[in-house]
């Protein structure tokens, strides 16, 4: 086998020659395939490219996070109101729902239910890839749990940028900053000329109020899963079993903010600002940069007397 595919090859490069008349013509054929294969683009290592530029993209989209979180960059400094009593409310410890917590179950829950919904969905779904990974497993979650990941990298970096840039005071700032009144004349109207007591790195967070960190991450990740399980939860045997979990998960999302109202961590239009916030992020990354909804063509039409009849709720097969 080994010879005859040698002498093929060395046919396909010999030229032909044949006479017509008094002239020699010489044609050269060579393999399409030789040729295709010698110059084809290494796609392997492509794609390796691409998969390090998709994490290059996760850190830089993280980077405004980071350097807010880190306190490179300090919140604008606002004045205040001494009749203000809006910024007047006692500092409360511990909070309803720390940052560990909410972090910790935000990101818990939703690598969960990815995990179970993307095996679940290969093993019942089989579809082919052009990853270089063979495994669809891992295919599968490395485009769900990345996009969702990239989400929460946006949505914080966006949530912290406002928080420096607004500078907005929180409802216990009065008892963070401590401010010494004797020295202030609060008949000057709006004080802007005041030093603050209390310690240097509460007080700095004493001016990020606008707008609530703790309400957009809660309901990014919450209703991310909402349009996850409108996408991949498909069992027809129970047909309010999905509208209840996802009203269980918005749930969530809104007594998150609530409970930073209650905490005088937050006005309420932080909270609902960050709400509205984590909301539209969750819809950008699931409509245009997940492959959540985007389903496949079906070899086979479904009949219009199914699309019609009141037992189908029109849902994809994704």
């Amino acid at each position: 086998m080994q010879n005859n595919h040698s002498e093929l090859q060395n046919q396909a490069l010999q030229p032909l020659q044949w006479q017509s008349g008094h002239r020699e013509v010489r044609v050269t054929v060579r393999s399409s395939r030789i040729q295709s294969t010698a110059f084809a683009p290494p796609q392997t290592l492509l794609r390796k490219t691409l998969v390090a530029f998709d994490i290059v993209c996760l850190l830089v989209a993280s980077v405004p996070f980071f350097i807010c979180e880190f306190g490179l960059v300090s919140p604008v400094r606002r004045g205040f109101f001494c009749n203000d009593s809006s910024i007047s409310y006692p500092l409360q410890h511990p909070e309803t729902i720390t940052d560990t917590v909410l972090i910790s179950a935000g990101t818990l829950i939703s690598f969960l239910a990815i995990t179970i919904g993307e095996i679940f969905h290969v093993h019942c779904l089989p579809h082919r890839s052009r990853s270089t990974i063979s495994n669809p497993y891992v295919t599968a979650l490395y485009k769900e749990i990345g996009a969702f990941l990239f989400g929460c990298c946006v949505g914080q970096s966006l949530t912290n940028m406002a928080k420096v840039a607004v500078g907005r005071l929180r409802p216990h700032f009065l008892a963070v900053c401590q401010p010494n009144f004797t020295h202030i004349v609060c008949t000057a109207g709006y004080l802007e000329d005041y030093i603050c007591t209390g310690g240097r790195s509460k007080e700095k967070e004493a001016r990020k109020s606008f707008y609530s960190g703790h309400a957009s991450f809660a309901m990014y990740t919450m209703m991310y899963l909402v349009f996850y399980l409108q996408a991949r939860f498909t069992w027809q045997g129970a047909r309010l079993l999905r509208p209840l979990v996802q009203f269980v998960l918005l749930m969530l999302a809104i007594y998150t903010g609530l409970t930073r109202v209650s905490d005088y961590q937050h006005h309420p239009s932080d909270v609902v600002v960050g709400l509205l916030q984590g909301a539209l992020v969750a819809y950008w990354v699931a409509f245009y940069i997940s492959s959540m909804f985007h389903c496949k063509q079906q070899p086979h039409p479904v009949p219009s007397s199914i699309l019609d009849s009141p037992s189908s709720d029109h849902q994809t097969d994704c």
